[in-house]
């Protein structure tokens, strides 16, 4: 597996990363012995960076990659985990140093690590990007050792160009994918012109770019694509990347014929689209199972994508999807 160096952090990690919110909830029930599986075989295929966060099953994601490390202690994998969102409202009032070094000690002892690899501001209203005393908080918890590094998670492009712009942000993480191309205008090229880590989450639109799913799929009622379809719990970009379930269901379907016509899996191809964007450091899918970790992994290996499946999935997307998320985020 491809390692990239994660921005200010100075580290290296795989192209292809494992998102964990599956194994925390919110996706349906994952067995421990399932979670302890995905991570087993992600880096067993040569995956090196794990995405947590603390609200992830109030903390069940964390305890279990923590378990994982110590079953594990020589590994290197980079953990990235999140806070703010325990507050009521992520917004500036909750944005306080004692509050980060109560959600970072917690993180530390579910986890099991003197010093967290990377904090990230988890998806915080607009206010704290624009706040000195949020980022002077973080730069004292890297100088009393509870953190190494810490960046943001956003939900804009002007979020992420806010984050950029800080001095002491290693990495952003935002939605990026087949069915959410707005970061490749401005995003991606200022954190490269910065030396800003892109995190790449929801790189298979909620599983919409698998190509498995028709109008009449359904999930489980502690599903997130069931009881956040539109924007109930949260920002419905994270859903679907905010595209409308039918009218993704028909997008994809398209999608997949473009990838098979390629001679790819449609997942690895979406997969494989957002690795390869110049500017990403590491795509963070997740995986309910072994099987699904092994193949989201081999994505990191697909050669260059030709460029007639680039340019009829930009087509795709200019024609299906821009109209419906592309102003929005």
């Amino acid at each position: 597996m491809e390692q990239r160096t994660l921005g200010r952090t100075g580290r290296d990690v795989s192209a292809i990363g494992l998102g964990t919110w599956q194994l925390g909830g919110d996706w349906g029930d994952v067995a421990p012995s399932d979670a302890f599986g995905v991570l087993d075989a992600a880096y067993a295929s040569g995956v090196t960076f794990f995405d947590t966060a603390d609200v992830y099953g109030d903390g069940r994601s964390e305890q279990t990659i923590g378990e994982w490390l110590r079953a594990n202690p020589d590994s290197g994998v980079f953990v990235a985990t999140k806070m703010i969102r325990r507050a009521s409202a992520p917004d500036l009032s909750a944005a306080t140093l004692d509050n980060f070094r109560a959600w970072t000690d917690r993180s530390r002892r579910n986890l099991g690590v003197d010093t967290l690899d990377l904090v990230q501001l988890h998806c915080p209203t607009s206010d704290v990007y624009e706040s000195d005393r949020v980022f002077d908080g973080l730069d004292t918890l890297v100088a009393d050792g509870a953190i190494a590094s810490y960046g943001v998670s956003v939900e804009t492009v002007a979020e992420a160009l806010r984050a950029i712009g800080r001095p002491g942000v290693a990495s952003v993480q935002i939605i990026l994918n087949a069915f959410r191309r707005k970061p490749l205008d401005e995003a991606l090229p200022a954190a490269i012109e910065a030396g800003v880590g892109i995190i790449a989450r929801v790189p298979l639109a909620s599983g919409l770019l698998s190509g498995r799913y028709t109008r009449e799929t359904t999930f489980a009622a502690d599903d997130h694509r069931t009881y956040n379809r539109h924007g109930e719990a949260f920002d419905v970009g994270e859903t679907f990347a905010g595209v409308d379930f039918e009218a993704g269901v028909d997008a994809a379907s398209r999608f997949a014929e473009l990838a098979r016509a390629a001679g790819l899996k449609p997942t690895t191809a979406a997969l494989a689209w957002v690795a390869q964007q110049p500017g990403v450091t590491t795509v963070i899918p997740g995986a309910r199972n072994a099987e699904q970790a092994r193949a989201n992994a081999a994505a990191g290996d697909v050669e260059p994508l030709p460029e007639d499946f680039l340019d009829a999935v930009r087509d795709l997307y200019d024609s299906a999807i821009r109209p419906l998320v592309h102003h929005r985020w």
